[in-house]
């Protein structure tokens, strides 16, 4: 990384640098594990999907719409077909007419149950509690 020095607007010298900012400031997806996860399961509501399917083996549409306070259809449709598409939820079809599926976690939605439950614990510490840990 280079540092260059430039004027400030007061006059005062500032130092840049002299890098991709742009690369820097989004995150390298290739070469970060945690920005990679991100782009799967950083949306909002998907940690709360994974959270319900967690909870109970298996889920409907409408139960997991219920479940989740405040989101609309369009937005849980699509956040169970990224998932889906990640290879974490699965879609199960248990009448066929009319069609009606069910979602599921793969193995590797499940694999996803410590963070979950990382997040819980932290949440109950520092979001939920008075922030001194337990």
């Amino acid at each position: 990384m280079h540092a260059g020095i430039k004027l400030g607007a007061s006059g005062s010298k500032e130092a840049v640098v002299v890098k991709n900012q742009a690369k820097e400031s989004t995150g390298d997806v290739e070469d970060c594990p945690v920005a990679a996860a991100l782009e799967v399961i950083g949306e909002r509501w998907t940690l709360l999907v994974i959270r319900d399917l967690l909870r109970q083996k298996a889920r409907r549409f409408q139960d997991l719409e219920l479940s989740l306070e405040g989101i609309s259809p369009n937005t849980l449709s699509a956040r169970l077909k990224r998932l889906e598409e990640a290879g974490i939820v699965e879609r199960r079809f248990y009448e066929e007419h009319p069609p009606r599926a069910e979602y599921v976690l793969t193995d590797k939605g499940r694999a996803l149950g410590p963070i979950v439950l990382a997040l819980k614990r932290w949440g109950e510490t520092y979001a939920l509690g008075d922030g001194e840990g337990r």
